[in-house]
């Protein structure tokens, strides 16, 4: 795998006089965040929605996976980097103040942060829904237990393969399937929602297979990450090896096996089939229907505290001390195919274009305002939400 020169920015001090950490009775549970309608439609004609925000509290990984620079053989012990509490709890409430409604940890790997657990309740705490994303190789019963306790709200869990052997050799991580197993076990007894992430590759040797498999494990919905071959951000969830290298046709053929899965197998795929196929218009070189929202409201957060639009950006948009509405981007990016910002991208195109409209109309611009809601992408949008509204209310 080739270095990336990653640009530097300034390094921003934390607030020089900060807050004492807050001392938690970790044998109380925490109620998990809930909706509230008003309160809903509310912030749709404010902010467009809740924000999201994938925070990297690590870039360890106890994992060896072979699309992916975190592998524990290919990572560089001297770069090691963790988030401490108190940078996790100025990140929660900077996110809160920057209308973020979901918050997912991520890594490397994000249980081998020894925090992880006062992370996940300080954001319960703050209304915040925390969620993990997991390979579930360190999943115990103690843990399971304790972070439902702390409020977390929904788990993803990275799936390799149709086949146990060929899951954890890839991963290098024996009886990582009969974790995950327990886990879907277990958490769905509490309310914690689970999905299966699984990634594009060629150790996908027949889609047909998929589902009956990921029912074996537990799994009720699933979500395919497409192939990375290049990230320009600090973010190392990428490889330039085979397992994930496909000529383009290829890779429309792979977003066409997605969409068979999605419609004639009965099990629920939860990427959008407008999405879907916006990949393949994004592969053939044709205009594209939906911007991505990146910068504007889904956003990732290193281990260094430096914020970008997204995984692929190269330049980050500030430190996180930095962030607040004038560092907002909204330009219509299409440059990559990352599922976690294109797809919700799609989804709340119509929330988004509900704001535009509120905001139009208390500046007196009707003709403006009418634009956005004759929006032909609207009603796509809707579909959208429609195709995967089960999935969408749980999370």
């Amino acid at each position: 795998m080739s270095a990336v020169a990653l640009p530097q920015i300034p390094p921003v001090a934390s607030p020089t006089v900060a807050s004492p950490l807050p001392v938690e009775d970790f044998s109380q549970p925490v109620p998990r965040p809930t909706t509230n309608l008003l309160g809903l439609v509310r912030d749709v004609f404010q902010h467009g929605g809740p924000g999201y925000l994938q925070f990297a509290i690590t870039n360890l990984c106890n994992a060896d996976c072979g699309f992916c620079g975190f592998a524990r053989s290919q990572f560089d012990p001297k770069k090691r980097r963790s988030v401490t509490l108190r940078e996790a709890i100025d990140v929660i409430d900077i996110a809160k103040k920057n209308h973020i409604g979901y918050l997912l940890f991520v890594g490397g790997e994000p249980l081998v942060h020894k925090e992880l657990r006062a992370m996940v309740r300080y954001a319960a705490r703050q209304g915040i829904r925390p969620m993990i994303c997991t390979n579930g190789g360190l999943w115990t019963e103690e843990n399971m237990r304790a972070l439902a306790s702390d409020g977390l709200s929904s788990v993803i869990m990275s799936i390799d393969a149709h086949d146990i052997a060929v899951h954890e050799k890839n991963r290098g991580l024996p009886d990582v399937c009969r974790k995950i197993k327990r886990a879907n076990e277990f958490f769905p007894t509490l309310g914690v929602q689970t999905t299966a992430s699984i990634t594009a590759s060629r150790l996908i040797e027949d889609f047909d297979k998929l589902p009956e498999f990921l029912k074996s494990l537990g799994f009720e919905s699933c979500t395919f990450s497409y192939p990375l071959t290049d990230l320009k951000s600090s973010y190392l969830s990428f490889s330039e090896g085979g397992l994930v290298s496909f000529t383009r046709d290829e890779l429309i053929g792979v977003f066409d096996k997605i969409k068979k899965m999605k419609h004639s197998s009965g099990y629920p795929v939860v990427n959008p089939t407008e999405s879907l196929d916006e990949m393949q218009r994004h592969l053939r070189g044709e205009t594209e229907r939906f911007g991505c929202l990146g910068g504007y409201k889904y956003f990732y957060l290193d281990w260094h505290l430096n914020l970008y639009r997204c995984h692929f950006w190269e330049t980050p948009m500030c430190n996180v001390y930095e962030w607040d509405e004038s560092k907002l981007v909204r330009d219509g990016c299409t440059r990559c195919m990352i599922d976690c910002y294109r797809d919700p991208s799609v989804l709340q195109f119509v929330a988004v274009n509900a704001m535009d409209t509120w905001h139009a109309l208390k500046k007196g611009q009707v003709v403006k305002a009418a634009k956005h809601v004759f929006d032909k992408r609207n009603l796509i949008s809707l579909k959208a939400v429609a195709e995967d509204f089960k999935w969408v209310t749980k999370v």
